[in-house]
């Protein structure tokens, strides 16, 4: 198969102001790897590069060098520069090939996800904002059918949002509902413990990387100790070339994967399998992507069969997503085999081939 690429790039709104303990976001950049098949130049294969400021090492210009170097090299047939510190690109490269070899219909992976006869439980996201918004989005999602809520916190004071926490649980047990938090590195190594003490007596099922990454020995401490299962995910970004020695000193109870940021799809998987080998349990997540490297992601994960709730929330982020086959429904994600996407805003690339 003789390839060719080009790529555009794709500036995502945010609906609301989204705070997380690093910022407020309301844009995010998002680039389009288009690969074709000479022999079937109607067939297009669509992958998403969607680097995250403050994680991506490949933010910004970097990105579009690297994007513009994938599609020289494909287009005159020369071998790939290394992708080994631009997992989005990588990612964008890997699913853009699976599009491409299964007809550029946007089903990589067909299943029972694809098909519409099974569907992917996913928690529902609760952004950082005043007390009155979170509480406003908590009430949206129950009334949606959540099952699983994440509620972010570390960016308004930590007995507000204990307060919040504590409303859900009045209305529901843990039996009815089940309570993530997501810190983002929000606490201090002096503060942790006490306040992941504060959160167990409210039966949080976990908290996600409760102090910044970088810190392994007290990380490790805090893992061992704590009254709650600890998630990493900010942790792994950077120590993709040292898994086993990563989760086998930290040992945390659960990883989250972000294929987006941690190697890909076969990154992903080997983060699975060596996680797997030490005991430690996972659930996959996207990092903001528009539904093309969201459509990806779920497919992927479906292929895995993970029964816990995943991350996959992220679609009705944007006012100006790219319209799919996806939609979520009583806290499930799922997959329209009758839908259609409209790809008019990124297939207009004729003037941006490179």
């Amino acid at each position: 198969m003789k390839l060719s690429a080009a790529f555009c790039k794709h500036t995502l709104n945010f609906s609301f102001d989204a705070g997380t303990s690093r910022g407020v976001l309301r844009k995010k950049d998002s680039y389009f790897l288009h690969l074709f098949d000479a022999d079937h130049p109607e067939t297009v294969g669509i992958g998403e590069a969607g680097p995250l400021f403050g994680l991506s090492p490949e933010f910004g210009d970097a990105a579009e060098q690297k994007l513009a170097e994938v599609v020289k090299a494909i287009n005159a047939g020369e071998p790939l520069p290394s992708l080994e510190n631009y997992s989005s690109i990588l990612f964008a490269l890997e699913t853009a090939r699976y599009d491409l070899i299964q007809g550029g219909k946007r089903i990589l992976f067909p299943s029972k996800f694809t098909s519409g006869e099974e569907a992917i439980s996913i928690n529902g996201l609760i952004w950082m904002g005043q007390k009155e918004f979170m509480k406003e989005q908590i009430i949206r999602k129950i009334e949606a059918g959540f099952q699983t809520i994440k509620m972010k916190i570390g960016a308004i004071d930590f007995e507000t949002e204990m307060e919040l926490l504590r409303f859900i649980r009045r209305e529901f047990s843990e039996r009815d509902l089940t309570l993530r938090v997501d810190a983002n590195g929000a606490f201090s190594p002096d503060e942790a413990l006490q306040k992941l003490e504060e959160l167990s007596t409210l039966r949080i099922h976990s908290i996600e990387q409760p102090i910044k990454a970088g810190q392994e020995g007290q990380l490790a401490k805090l893992c061992e100790e704590t009254p709650l299962p600890i998630a990493l995910d900010e942790e792994l970004i950077p120590n993709f070339h040292r898994k086993e020695e990563l989760l086998g000193a930290i040992k945390p109870q659960f990883i989250i994967l972000k294929p987006t940021l941690m190697g890909g799809l076969q990154g992903s998987r080997d983060w699975i399998q060596t996680a797997e080998r030490l005991g430690i349990d996972w659930w996959i997540t996207s990092a903001l992507e528009s539904n093309i490297g969201l459509n990806a992601i779920a497919q992927f994960t479906a292929e895995l069969g993970n029964p816990l709730p995943q991350g996959l929330g992220t679609g009705t982020l944007y006012t100006n997503n790219i319209p799919s086959p996806l939609f979520i429904e009583k806290g499930k994600l799922a997959y329209d085999p009758t839908g259609e996407w409209d790809l008019h805003s990124i297939q207009s690339i004729g003037e941006r081939r490179y």
